[in-house]
């Protein structure tokens, strides 16, 4: 453990090691911490899309350059993270999905993007199983995929070579502050002095900053991925196909998600945050299933001080590992047969879940803390951190530097959330 750093950034996910890895790249002396391991909650759990189609409008600049860095580290890194640019699709069954995915051409048009509408017949071209049931579909040919278990994994390696600092089991607790502003952080291991933090915690950051003073509008939701077995070749890249989601896999197998089995479990911060919520779960009713059920009590009543001398609830749990849903399972198994019954009846290698950190604009948080100069937030990707990761994390390495961005990102201001702008939901897409 370094006694002094330029940088520490809280959080080893890929918007963490991403940002560290830029601000590494440029000479500066950073240090990674995380209270369980690297890439040990949703950056290695999710379905490894690598996406510009269907982004929000402010999202897409940085998504496109963060392709384009996933594409660089496929090359650059001495492993192979199985990046490849094999398209997504989503696939249309009738006429007002279709009208759903025009009126995000609009955009794809404005960003110069290579997405196109296609016709059932080119689908069905496109898709080795069961033709003759889709409309169309919308299709990017320029994005992507990679194996989250590998990929972060291999950039916090590569960032270690540039000499940045990584301590995984090492919660930090707080920061210190010296006539306002970032001196250092407390963690379990001991200070260490920084003039800048970087809190990129995922699902935790809400309550990191609560301890802090500072309340960040940000709720969780358990999302379930499953794998299949060696398969044949049905798609080479991610499909969405109604109520199933595919993506080959570099081990010859298929990830599988059901994107309308996301579920959320009602804790004191749906309570506190349900104004600010109600237009985003309006909007994604399709997708979301509330959920009572578990530690309820737990979630109703969570610690949100504790001192700088005591075990934080990082430490009690290093790294979240919810289990997987079965009725997700259920459900994937009942759209594979579906849409794609060559797949239906290979077996499930494996299943998990994990938890996804949402705002009520289903967009992040990049920005400065007013109140804290030198502690900064990168959270609440809501299901587009992985895809994004490299492009946020350039971003973020920017702002700490004090350069001028080269996005607009006043959509992802934290002010947002308290000065009446209204909570806009992203594209549902």
């Amino acid at each position: 453990m370094p006694d002094t750093v330029d940088v520490v950034v809280i959080g080893g996910g890929v918007i963490g090691i991403s940002t560290a890895w830029f601000l590494a790249k440029q000479g500066v002396s950073v240090l990674v911490c995380d209270k369980g391991r690297v890439a040990g909650e949703q950056s290695s759990r999710n379905w490894g899309w690598i996406r510009q189609q269907g982004r929000d409008a402010a999202e897409l600049p940085i998504v496109t350059d963060s392709i384009n860095h996933w594409e660089r580290f496929a090359k650059e890194l001495d492993e192979d993270i199985g990046f490849t640019r094999q398209g997504v699709m989503y696939a249309a069954e009738n006429d007002s999905q279709l009208e759903e995915y025009e009126k995000w051409m609009q955009t794809a048009t404005q960003h110069q993007l290579d997405t196109r509408m296609l016709s059932g017949t080119e689908v069905d071209e496109l898709v080795r199983d069961k033709p003759g049931q889709w409309r169309g579909a919308m299709y990017t040919p320029s994005d992507g995929r990679a194996e989250p278990f590998k990929a972060v994994p291999a950039l916090a390696r590569n960032l270690r070579t540039l000499g940045g600092f990584i301590r995984e089991s090492c919660a930090v607790r707080s920061v210190e502050t010296q006539n306002g502003s970032i001196s250092g952080v407390i963690t379990e291991h001991g200070s260490v002095r920084t003039q800048a933090v970087v809190c990129a915690g995922g699902a935790w950051s809400t309550l990191f900053l609560a301890n802090l003073g500072i309340n960040l509008p940000q709720l969780t939701v358990r999302a379930t991925v499953a794998r299949t077995a060696p398969a044949p070749d049905i798609y080479p890249g991610n499909v969405a196909l109604g109520e199933v989601a595919i993506r080959r896999r570099h081990d010859g197998g298929y990830t599988v998600a059901s994107s309308n089995t996301n579920e959320h479990f009602i804790g004191a911060d749906s309570f506190r945050h349900f104004f600010k919520f109600l237009p985003a779960l309006s909007a994604s009713v399709r997708f979301i299933r509330l959920r009572f059920s578990g530690d309820v009590v737990e979630r109703m009543t969570p610690t949100r001080k504790w001192r700088d001398d005591e075990v934080s609830p990082f430490e009690n749990t290093r790294v979240l590992n919810p289990e997987p849903s079965p009725k997700a399972l259920s459900r994937m198994r009942e759209g594979l047969a579906k849409r794609v019954p060559k797949l239906a009846e290979l077996p499930f290698e494996e299943a998990w879940a994990g938890m996804i950190d949402v705002t009520p604009d289903v967009v992040p948080v990049m920005d400065e803390i007013p109140e804290h100069p030198g502690l900064y937030l990168a959270t609440g990707f809501s299901g587009h951190g992985f895809g994004i990761g490299p492009g946020a994390g350039s971003v973020m390495a920017d702002m700490v530097m004090g350069r001028s961005p080269k996005h607009d990102l006043s959509r992802f201001r934290m002010g947002r959330f308290a000065d009446g702008t209204p909570m806009v939901p992203g594209p549902g897409l």
